[in-house]
């Protein structure tokens, strides 16, 4: 079956509830929280992890999945931005099923972290995260 695959960039909290569900689903989304959005590329994927997720929660992650070509085709790819910034717009009442169509597990590939200090002002891209996933 061909996949697709796909990024989101999370930050600690969404990281524990991934890893309560065994790398395989993702949590359902809070009620002001309409829509899932994963990224279609890394880049975009990663300046959302180390710009935004870093400086709110002190690290960010970026993770990477795969789902069914033919069940993600249901959902129009966004622009959200600039011509790089694509979004596929998942809403949260169809977050179950979307989770039905991912083949195999979730992974980290980028993780960041707020380093303290004046020689550290920046995150550092810490890569790749071993995490616990698995094959």
């Amino acid at each position: 079956m061909p996949t697709r695959t796909l990024w989101r960039p999370v930050g600690p909290a969404e990281l524990e509830l991934l890893r309560a569900c065994d790398w395989r689903s993702w949590p359902p989304r809070l009620p002001d929280q309409p829509i899932f959005y994963p990224v279609l590329n890394e880049d975009y994927a990663i300046k959302i992890a180390r710009d935004w997720n870093v400086p709110a929660h002190g690290s960010g992650y970026v993770t990477r999945f795969e789902v069914d070509a033919a069940f993600a085709a249901r959902y129009p790819v966004r622009q959200a931005g600039g011509r790089t910034i694509l979004e596929l717009w998942v809403p949260a009442e169809e977050l179950e099923e979307f989770n039905a169509h991912i083949v195999g597990r979730i992974e980290v590939v980028h993780e960041f972290h707020a380093e303290t200090g004046p020689n550290c002002p920046q995150p550092v891209d810490k890569q790749p995260h071993p995490l616990d996933n698995k094959p």
